[in-house]
């Protein structure tokens, strides 16, 4: 292999990996709050592409109009999603707020497939995105590029939120203990709504840059990458969310290294990730820069 070659392959993997680190984030805040996966997180991108898909066609909004009106209602799905999904389960056991994540994923997939069609759909990549550059024998797509910055100018935004401001104070120790928090005269389900929103825009964000990469639309586009940026936020350490960010740029260069290494192992590669997931679990199971996790009330 070439030094371009693999120049170019450690690009893809970056863009892929900071793709998976943005959805990732989502998983390991809710996580961090409510000890819960939320496996709908996943189709959170599917709606969001859908809502920008027809933002653009039927309203004939531009896409700096769409995008950001498709992570606005993707969020106040997310808020809809916990006060319809997980807050009357709030006193249940764990496990049956797991079983109702599941079930809104599958809520999420079939409502999509009844009333869009199981029909894929082409996403409209704005042509800013589309151009292809040449650096240095190097042929790269400028969405490309613009991943791994858009990923990490949101992660330190949010992180200012979180470590900078009430909200995320709140946030902080609402992961911690619920009933301090209370004791504080925080409102907790407000803080929760406020994870689910932020944790839902950044998947949008993160289905509609999938959707430009991979630009086609189906009401089950959201389940792998999904999958993948759990797979990210357990490799990271689940409920710390530069350690899903982290997670997501390893998973995703060391699926594309892989590849282009080893050609021949190629249609493993989705079995890689899960491969990588099993061994976490089994020698640390908190992952790079999780904490042991602390069982609360």
């Amino acid at each position: 292999m070439t030094s371009t070659i693999f120049l170019q392959q450690l690009i893809n993997g970056i863009s892929l990996g900071s793709l998976y680190g943005l959805v990732a984030v989502g998983y390991t805040m809710v996580y961090g709050i409510l000890r819960l996966i939320n496996f709908a997180h996943g189709d959170l991108l599917m709606f969001a592409a859908y809502v920008a898909i027809y933002a653009t066609t039927l309203s004939a909004l531009p896409w700096f109009l769409s995008f950001p009106l498709a992570i606005i209602v993707t969020g106040v799905l997310g808020i809809v999603l916990d006060r319809a999904a997980y807050k009357p389960l709030r006193n249940a056991p764990r496990i049956s707020l797991l079983i109702s994540a599941i079930g809104a994923s599958f809520l999420l997939e079939n409502l999509a497939l009844v009333f869009i069609g199981g029909v894929p759909r082409a996403f409209p990549r704005p042509e800013v995105f589309d151009k292809v550059i040449s650096l240095f024998g190097l042929r790269i797509q400028v969405l490309t590029l613009y991943t791994p910055i858009v990923t990490l100018v949101l992660l330190f935004g949010l992180l200012y939120i979180v470590f900078r401001t009430k909200v995320g104070k709140a946030m902080r120790a609402a992961s911690k203990d619920f009933e301090t928090t209370r004791l504080m005269g925080i409102n907790l389900d407000r803080i929760i709504s406020i994870t689910f929103l932020l944790g839902s825009m950044l998947a949008a964000a993160g289905g509609i840059m999938w959707a430009m990469k991979y630009p086609q639309v189906n009401p089950f586009m959201g389940v792998f990458p999904g999958l993948k940026a759990f797979i990210a936020a357990v490799l990271g350490g689940i409920g710390n969310i530069t350690g899903a960010v982290l997670g997501g740029f390893l998973l995703g260069l060391g699926e594309i290294l892989i590849v282009a290494f080893v050609p021949e192992l190629a249609q493993y590669r989705d079995a890689f990730a899960f491969v990588i997931l099993i061994l976490v679990l089994l020698f640390r199971p908190t992952g790079i820069m999780g904490e042991p996790i602390i069982d609360k009330s």
